[in-house]
């Protein structure tokens, strides 16, 4: 049976509208300060124009994914469930850069960003029991997050203590 197709938009545009609220969130966080700019980091830091596109792509695939989760759930109880674990992820997504850019707590966001990378892991879990394909849209995801952290470290470790 087919969904009429207001039923079939109403998950795509929330969870663009979702992406999309977090990202801007997330960037009004990222404050690259004076601060920021007199950190040590590492060579190997990506330059600055490469995170716009990679967290866009990264909140496209998040987008979509949760959009196919949606579709593909058992019922009630597993849509309100993907509901919590996304929203846990989009705030500790956003924690992480209130922690590291505007509390200028490198360290803090380096514990911080394990809960995020369990949150991601969690994510593809629970969508990869209904659809492996769909699980793997995370997999970008979770590769930033991991390059972050130990992004993360060498910039604690070049530059601590903080506070």
């Amino acid at each position: 049976m087919r969904q009429a197709p207001s039923r079939r938009w109403r998950p795509i545009a929330t969870a663009a509208a979702a992406a999309i609220l977090v990202a801007v969130v997330g960037a009004l966080m990222t404050d690259l300060s004076p601060w920021y700019y007199a950190l040590e980091k590492p060579a190997w830091q990506p330059p600055e124009w490469l995170f716009g596109p990679a967290w866009t792509l990264i909140f496209a695939l998040c987008a979509v994914a949760g959009v196919r989760a949606w579709e593909r759930a058992s019922g009630r109880g597993e849509r309100e469930w993907l509901l919590v674990v996304f929203s846990l992820n989009a705030f500790l997504n956003v924690f992480w850069s209130l922690l590291f850019f505007r509390l200028q707590r490198p360290d803090w966001a380096l514990l911080e960003v394990g809960f995020l990378w369990v949150s991601i892991l969690l994510l593809i879990w629970m969508i990869g029991r209904r659809s492996l394909a769909t699980a793997m849209l995370l997999l970008p995801y979770l590769l930033w997050v991991s390059f972050a952290a130990v992004l993360n470290r060498a910039v604690v470790e070049l530059n601590a203590p903080f506070g």
